[in-house]
């Protein structure tokens, strides 16, 4: 088995047939990987006290392998647990009087109720719906991973979230029932006060019930919409098309305290390094914790006269504050080194991109670096690079499990990014991004790139 840089893994693996995407590793039910079991957790409103963190990663440090992660939904994961630590992990969480609602998860706006420019405030929807949707949102005819999305509005927009069930807030005071997808591609279904989105989310819950635990928004027949909604076809959103926003850095709350957006590289870190931090940050005034979508969290209520320093804490301890790092652009899983089931260690070829293929970068592509077929770092990007017995495979536009366009053997992982970086240099048009190059060469275009001489 060799480690070093570029090289694959190919030994003592466990096979990762089983380990699909497709379940929710909750509490209740961990969901074995390559590094043994995960759970996934999300507080209740995404937000948690600062000794609440620092007591969940101790959590991680002892009863798993000591590393949590952030993923691009905002929800916790701690790694590296047995099936005799995840009782004891339970009753930590417990203990830390952490909140974990059960049933369907609702994702809300991350500085909801203390957003200025808030439309609304998602958590008194979430609300709402709990007490109105209770038994409803825990079927057990529900799918695993079935997800509603309340957005408030204000400066940090969810509307780059795909959901099951969308529910955003419009300027009229009422809220918008979208279904299936990202804020411009769901269809909308019904506008109306609170109440109202709460029924309308209530008749789609009952309809994907009706379908079975494999049934997601998207195949809910569009008569059956037609007939339980219909006014579907003359409904919009009023509410102005989001700026696209990085959470990442100072935001201002007024009063002259502020929020600190921070990243976690390639979405993880230590606990002893997230504890640290947090110890410096609960010291200089931090209130409260909000973890934010994108792989990070929102620290609140800190003085602005504590910022420099606190800012300096977070780099030293590995963690981004600046908005815009070439690293933001990188979907990494824990790879090889850290997960059995990693075929190279993703963060290394990360460094190398970032050092080599700087073409890439620009802010436009998302990158998933894979250290199996699972995927489990991200769903689909523009450009996924995944590990296998064979070596690097290259996928344009795709899922980590799909045929990919050209197959690198690892010795050959050096001349591979040479050639991506020269493929977009030599072919971005005048204003195109990197992303859509990519996207117009397609994957013949790359193959071909990749396989000359």
């Amino acid at each position: 088995m060799r480690s070093a840089a570029g090289k694959i893994l190919n030994a003592g693996r466990p096979d990762i047939a089983g380990m699909q995407r497709g379940a929710c590793p909750a509490l209740a039910a961990p969901m074995q990987t390559g590094d043994g079991l995960l759970v996934r957790l999300r507080p209740a409103g995404g937000a948690l006290t600062v000794s609440q963190f620092q007591r969940l990663a101790c959590a991680a440090a002892l009863h798993g392998n000591g590393i949590l992660a952030i993923t691009a939904r905002g929800n916790l994961q701690i790694r590296g647990l047995r099936s005799d630590t995840v009782g004891p992990l339970t009753a930590a969480v417990d203990n830390a009087g952490i909140i974990v609602p059960d049933g369907v998860a609702i994702e809300i706006s991350p500085l909801h109720g203390i957003d200025a420019e808030e439309i609304a405030d998602a958590a008194e929807m979430e609300a709402v719906l709990r007490h109105k949707l209770g038994d409803l949102l825990n079927s057990a005819h529900l799918a695993p991973k079935l997800s509603i999305l309340i957005d408030g509005g204000g400066r940090f927009s969810l509307s780059a979230l795909t959901a099951d069930i969308r529910i955003v807030a419009q300027p009229s005071g009422q809220w918008l029932v979208s279904i299936a997808g990202d804020e411009e591609g769901a269809t909308p279904l019904a506008l109306g006060n609170a109440d109202a989105a709460a029924d309308a989310a209530s008749d789609l819950l009952q309809m994907l019930a009706a379908h079975g635990r494999r049934a997601r928004a998207r195949d809910i027949d569009a008569a059956a919409l037609t007939a339980r909604f219909p006014d579907i076809d003359s409904i919009r959103s009023t509410r102005p098309v989001p700026k696209k926003s990085s959470f990442v850095g100072i935001t201002a709350l007024g009063n002259g305290r502020a929020a600190l957006g921070v990243r976690l590289t390639f979405g993880q870190a230590r606990a002893a390094d997230l504890i640290s931090f947090l110890t410096s940050a609960e010291s200089a005034g931090a209130e409260e914790i909000r973890l934010a979508p994108d792989r990070g969290f929102f620290v609140i209520g800190l003085p602005e006269t504590a910022m420099p320093a606190i800012r300096k804490a977070a780099v030293d301890h590995g963690f981004s504050v600046r908005a815009n790092e070439p690293a933001e652009q990188v979907a990494a899983c824990a790879g090889a080194g850290a997960c059995a089931s990693g075929f190279y260690e993703t963060r290394v070829l990360a460094g190398r991109l970032m050092d080599r293929a700087p073409a890439l970068f620009d802010g436009s592509m998302k990158l998933h670096l894979s250290g199996c077929a699972k995927g489990c770092a991200h769903r689909r990007a523009d450009l996924a690079i995944v590990g296998s017995a064979e070596g690097y495979g290259f996928i344009v536009g795709g899922l980590a499990a799909d045929p990919p366009a050209a197959r690198i053997a690892g010795e050959r992982i050096d001349f591979a990014i040479e050639r991506l970086a020269r493929l977009i240099e030599d072919n971005r048009g005048a204003g195109e991004s990197s992303a859509d190059c990519l996207q117009r060469l397609g994957a013949s275009g790359l193959a071909e790139a990749l396989q000359q001489e």
